[in-house]
């Protein structure tokens, strides 16, 4: 198989999966904060900052995925 394929394939595996597992939990974040906020309003402060911290833990992933997406494409 050619080494240029691979490098590419390589690169599109790791970044479909290291985007689409991100995108997935940020809307199951999403999800679940507004029905706990539906369910308990008076818990908004909590359920936010959690939120916001949950969410810029998984947006770190996606770009994790970006950057290993990037080394495969410039470096292998």
């Amino acid at each position: 198989m050619n080494p240029d394929l691979v490098k590419w394939l390589a690169a599109g595996v790791v970044g479909g999966f290291g985007f689409m597992g991100p995108a997935l939990a940020l809307g199951l974040i999403g999800h679940s904060a507004m029905q706990s906020l539906g369910r308990n309003p008076e818990s908004r402060n909590a359920i936010m900052t959690n939120m916001i911290l949950v969410a810029a833990l998984t947006e770190a992933v996606g770009i994790y995925a970006l950057v290993s997406v990037i080394l495969i494409v410039l470096v292998a």
